[in-house]
């Protein structure tokens, strides 16, 4: 009867495990840096202290497609260092259409670049790297061999891999990385930004931001619970701006709008308190929000 007790305890075990992505991941305040000169100013450099930001996922270049094939693009350059302790994880932007095809040599070329830019600026090997991008079920599979490929680059050299994981992602089998992080930006379509109206002036569906609306993110909420790997969450905190016929358009999402997503992820997956992202570190950025809204993106 013991050992019974104890086999039915290990299950539960395992099931709670499979149930919120496999594993725990280590409870992380993060950043993206978006920019192509990592240079801090004093507002950025407390902003990082204050809200105890342990871990910098860093754009070191793109890979666009060109008529050679897939192509590094903006890179980096480093004119600063990050305050100690904190962790940079390289972080490479790939354009879905050049996973249309594989591209064999292509994990092996991307390893072996951000190894070098390292070495050339002076900076720790990578214990991670992490890969965003935009993928389809066109492009799915390409670009699943694409990561396995370079996973086995990383782990061989003692390396873990992430990725970032689109909303209308979740609906797909998983990617074969140690973790993903669940983009909560960028989530609506930009035509729909104006209210709609009828004829006579009736208001026929309400305009939605293009950078961040519940409305957009309610429908994949059902894939969190289930979903297979584990996942950490980034919020948006930047301002998009648009020209249309001349006219300015700003789309900043309010502070209350984020915190109401963060709670509706949170609600469905625990997980996603334990590694959350702000997207993306600049003084614009920090300055637009109240430091207590940052407190309670931040808080575990």
């Amino acid at each position: 009867m013991r050992r019974l007790l104890i086999a039915l305890a290990l299950l539960a075990v395992v099931a709670c495990q499979q149930k919120d992505g496999g594993q725990d991941l280590a409870d992380t305040n993060a950043v993206y840096y978006w920019r192509t000169d990592l240079r801090l100013d004093s507002t950025e450099r407390a902003f990082l202290k204050h809200h105890h930001i342990n871990k910098v996922y860093c754009r070191y270049f793109d890979v666009v497609m060109t008529p050679d094939g897939p192509m590094p693009n903006a890179t980096i350059t480093f004119s600063d260092t990050l305050p100690a302790g904190i962790e940079l994880v390289p972080t490479v932007f790939i354009t879905e259409d050049c996973m249309h095809q594989r591209h064999d040599s292509l994990a092996r070329r991307l390893a072996e670049r951000i190894r070098q830019m390292n070495e050339t600026n002076g900076l720790a090997p990578a214990r991670e790297v992490q890969i965003d991008c935009d993928y389809t079920a066109r492009s799915r599979q390409p670009f699943y061999h694409f990561l396995s490929e370079l996973r086995g680059l990383l782990s061989a050299a003692g390396s873990q891999l992430s990725a970032t994981i689109r909303l209308h992602q979740l609906a797909m089998p998983a990617p074969p990385v140690d973790y993903g992080v669940l983009m909560l930006y960028n989530t609506g379509d930009p035509r729909r930004f104006a209210d709609r109206h009828a004829a006579d002036g009736r208001l026929l569906e309400e305009g939605r931001n293009p950078v961040l609306d519940r409305r957009d993110v309610a429908p994949y909420l059902r894939y969190l619970d289930g979903y297979s790997l584990p996942l950490g969450a980034a919020y948006p905190v930047y301002q998009w701006v648009r020209h249309i016929h001349g006219v300015r358009v700003e789309h900043t999402v309010d502070a209350d709008e984020i915190l109401s997503v963060k709670r509706a992820v949170e609600h469905e997956r625990q997980q996603l308190r334990q590694l959350v992202v702000t997207y993306h570190l600049d003084k614009e950025n920090i300055n637009r929000y109240e430091t207590q809204t940052y407190e309670a993106i931040y808080r575990h």
